[in-house]
């Protein structure tokens, strides 16, 4: 289907505050390129509190430069509609490599869980640094990494996605739609209480990635969002070589 000067060719997501579609750009001669679109969802383009902050997070997400972090092209408006055009990367994220490799009953192999996370790492030290053009820092903290912001392409490369969106997100307090619920497991002891936050929560989550792609177990995974709260809150750790004598 059209949508302004793109070409949607099929959606790939719906969450509580947008959906996700794969889409195709023209240009001259014949140039094509794939890309991603995510529009805003209707009832939430009329909440002018929650656009504001979205385009101000854009704005500030469109300025990450970094081979690790999926880059934005565009923040358009189409049809009354706000949209982020970005980068496509052929391949999966972290979640679905967890499902796979649970049906396969396998745990990832160390080297590759290693090398995963400090493509995170790499990616999250560029954002935090990140200045503008006075020289102050932007104080940039991603608020959500979690296995479905990670992707892993085909050919190898590490991008963080949704740098940003998800500060919008939080001051808005939204669980629509399950929008928060299941990233609970990936906050650290200050986000789940609330407390102001500094890139540390970030790295803290990169501790979850690894830990979980190391044993192939949630890290504080329980029966209810409570129950995750609770773990998070304490922050147990039952030692990884538990579950994996290798590590």
């Amino acid at each position: 289907a059209p949508f302004g000067k793109y070409h949607l060719l099929e959606r790939l997501a719906v969450g509580g505050m947008a959906e996700v579609f794969l889409a195709k750009s023209f240009g001259a001669a014949g140039f094509e390129r794939l890309l991603i679109i995510k529009k805003i969802l209707p009832h939430m383009a009329e909440d002018e509190e929650f656009i504001t902050m979205f385009i101000d997070e854009a704005r500030i997400a469109s300025t990450l430069n970094h081979s690790n972090i999926i880059q934005i092209n565009e923040l358009g408006k189409e049809g009354g509609n706000y949209y982020i055009a970005m980068e496509y990367c052929q391949g999966k994220d972290l979640a679905r490599t967890y499902d796979q490799l649970s049906a396969l009953r396998r745990t990832m192999p160390i080297p590759i869980a290693v090398l995963i996370s400090s493509r995170i790492c790499e990616g999250l030290e560029y954002a935090h640094r990140k200045q503008d053009a006075s020289g102050a820092s932007l104080q940039i903290i991603h608020r959500d990494v979690s296995p479905v912001n990670i992707l892993v392409s085909y050919d190898g490369s590490v991008k963080i996605i949704d740098f940003g969106i998800a500060k919008a997100q939080n001051r808005m307090g939204r669980t629509t739609a399950g929008t928060l619920k299941g990233k609970f497991g990936y906050m650290s002891p200050e986000q789940v209480r609330g407390l102001p936050l500094d890139h540390r929560s970030d790295v803290f989550s990169v501790g979850i990635l690894l830990y979980e792609m190391l044993t192939g177990e949630r890290l504080f995974g329980a029966e209810s969002d409570f129950g995750t709260l609770e773990k998070v809150r304490n922050a147990s750790v039952v030692p990884p070589t538990t579950y994996n004598s290798k590590i």
